[in-house]
């Protein structure tokens, strides 16, 4: 699922700030990286399963494993964990209202925090 109207899909900001700023707010990058693309994870285990906050980044300036990129990050996205598959982010899978509102206050404290860094004005 999508989660729309956030602003984080309009931040462009260097690489070691998002870093920083992103683990103030329970989102880790930890592996999910490669030369150009990074994931942010927020991991929430409930009683309904295992869930993903997950906001996605790339570069088209620098190289993520020198930690030198300036980073485009796109529309988060919340997912639902199933073993041993990975995660489902399809249009039929149900989210907890709960859940969502946290997701969203997540991205608005996110999005706030990053507006005095965004390259992209």
């Amino acid at each position: 699922m999508y989660i729309e109207d956030t602003g984080i899909e309009n931040i462009v900001a260097d690489l070691s700030l998002l870093d920083e700023l992103m683990l103030k707010h329970d989102l880790v990058r930890a592996g999910q990286w490669d030369y150009e693309r990074v994931t942010y994870d927020k991991k929430y285990v409930i009683k309904e399963g295992t869930y993903y906050l997950r906001i996605f980044g790339y570069t088209t300036d620098g190289d993520v494993d020198t930690r030198d990129a300036i980073m485009n990050l796109k529309k988060p996205v919340l997912g639902k964990y199933y073993y041993p598959h990975g995660v489902e982010y399809g249009e039929s899978e149900i989210f907890p209202e709960s859940l969502v509102k946290d997701c969203v206050l997540t991205l608005k404290a996110v999005n706030d925090a990053l507006q005095p860094y965004n390259l992209k004005k």
